[in-house]
């Protein structure tokens, strides 16, 4: 197998996480997103829309989403189990990534994205320009305060995000909280339940990935 990664990327930092949860050793790769590597036509070859991360598996099938690398390592490897082990489970764990992903991850894509001069007609990550929208950064803002409040509200009721044992979820939960810092705008420290939760992740090896 081969990771394409980018060290200082939020997205394939989850997939870092998951590779280190599981104990793997993946041959891994840089791809250079600011000197536009993604955007060379042999990283296209392996992903048009010019997103990290990928995975290229033994057989050469290349994986380009989180949760499509995080199903296919948990099916090759399945000990610790990260995405649930019996129905329940697995759907909160979806769940659960997915409301990391479109409430979390979207709002700081949203607000950095569309506010910060340097990313100026890179509206969205990848291949294709966009032009940049002001008011998605002031959405975005707002979004994430209301995702912090959906998480000190499950945190308080809940060790983990999917149920009582760590998951992908929380990975991808941790890493965007973590990258929110870009925009300013990381957990209050009044939400003692997800502080306490982002601490508890911190301190495992795999958040140094």
């Amino acid at each position: 197998m081969i990771f394409y990664d980018c060290a200082t990327a939020p997205s394939p930092r989850r997939a870092r996480m998951f590779i280190a949860e599981k104990g793997l050793e993946i041959e891994t790769r840089q791809v250079d997103l600011r000197n536009d590597g993604h955007r060379a036509p042999e990283f296209l070859a392996l992903n048009q829309h010019g997103t990290v991360p990928v995975l290229t598996t033994d057989e050469g099938l290349n994986l380009t989403e989180n949760i499509a690398i995080a199903g296919y390592l948990e099916a090759m490897h399945p000990e610790p189990p990260l995405m649930g082990t019996t129905p329940d489970e697995k759907g909160a764990v979806l769940m659960w990534n997915a409301i990391c992903e479109f409430h979390g991850g979207m709002s700081i894509a949203e607000t950095l994205r569309n506010a910060s001069p340097a990313l100026k007609g890179r509206a969205l990550p990848g291949a294709v320009n966009y032009d940049q929208i002001p008011e998605l950064a002031e959405r975005g803002a707002k979004r994430l305060q209301l995702f912090y409040a959906t998480l000190e509200q499950r945190l308080q009721d809940s060790p983990w995000l999917a149920g009582d044992s760590f998951t992908m979820a929380d990975i991808t939960g941790y890493v965007f909280c973590d990258f929110a810092r870009i925009v300013k705008m990381t957990p209050p420290d009044e939400n003692t339940a997800t502080q306490a939760w982002l601490a508890k992740i911190a301190a495992r090896p795999s958040a140094q990935a």
